[in-house]
């Protein structure tokens, strides 16, 4: 516990300064990240097939043209070059063909490879985006995933008692989701109102940041869940007690993406 609490303050020590200046240093602070992310979303992939050095490199180069293409973007509609998105497939497939060698790379590897750049890519530059946007609304995204996730392990402890999903997540409650969702809701809805802006109804400012909540703790169970089927605890030990970039940004990847989705609803 020491040890995890001394990485967090670490981290937030960090990473408050870089979200509160922005611009160029939020950027890079985000792509490095981003890179880190990919390194262990490779690694993990690795310990059933080693994946050729050419297809690594190649991850690595894609996924920093999707988070680097719409930097200066300030327009909360994001939008992507198609030509990346071929580039992407093409990339990846064409050498499945090349290598002749199913056992070397195989069209398993190259979705695989796509799908988690994409999504990746994606994620991390919706993340420059919405701070380009706005401070506070980054900060409404992260204060949602850190609510949720604080108390549902703190209600979890308390009270829990019924298993969620055990075999992805054993130590998750339905008291403990239904505690943090309750808590992030109230905790986020009330900045929003107060911070942001309030001309949207309240009902709807409370739904989506309900949805946030819920969907975020979706995103810790779908990153357990690759953990799982790969036998691995955490992705990484980048930060002791703690885990790696994917254990700590599961939440915020999908909050970030759902509020994206429903934004342009509203």
């Amino acid at each position: 516990m020491k040890q995890r609490v001394i990485s967090a303050i670490i981290a937030l020590a960090i990473l408050i300064p870089v979200l509160k200046i922005g611009g160029t240093i939020f950027n890079i602070t985000v792509f490095i990240l981003s890179i880190l992310a990919l390194k262990e979303f490779l690694d993990i992939k690795q310990i059933k097939k080693e994946l050729p050095s050419f297809i690594t490199f190649i991850s690595y180069l894609m996924l920093s043209l999707f988070v680097l293409t719409n930097i200066t973007n300030k327009d909360i509609l994001f939008s992507i070059d198609y030509r990346i998105i071929a580039g992407l497939f093409l990339v990846f497939t064409l050498p499945t063909v090349l290598y002749h060698d199913r056992s070397l790379y195989s069209i398993v590897d190259a979705f695989y490879l796509i799908g988690g750049i994409f999504f990746l890519g994606i994620s991390f530059s919706l993340m420059i985006l919405v701070r380009n946007v706005g401070l506070t609304t980054l900060v409404y995204l992260f204060l949602i995933t850190i609510m949720t996730d604080t108390y549902a392990y703190l209600i979890g402890r308390l009270i829990g008692k019924h298993k969620l999903l055990e075999n992805i997540s054993p130590n998750k409650t339905w008291e403990g989701t239904i505690g943090g969702t309750l808590f992030g809701t109230l905790i986020g809805s009330c900045f929003y109102m107060t911070v942001i802006e309030n001309n949207l109804p309240i009902y709807v400012i409370i739904l989506m940041t309900m949805f946030l909540s819920i969907l975020g703790q979706f995103g810790d169970l779908f990153f357990s869940a690759i953990k799982r089927y790969y036998g691995k605890k955490d992705f990484s030990n980048i930060m002791p007690g703690h885990g790696g970039i994917l254990d700590r940004l599961d939440s915020i990847i999908f909050v970030i993406l759902g509020f994206m989705f429903f934004i342009t609803i509203i």
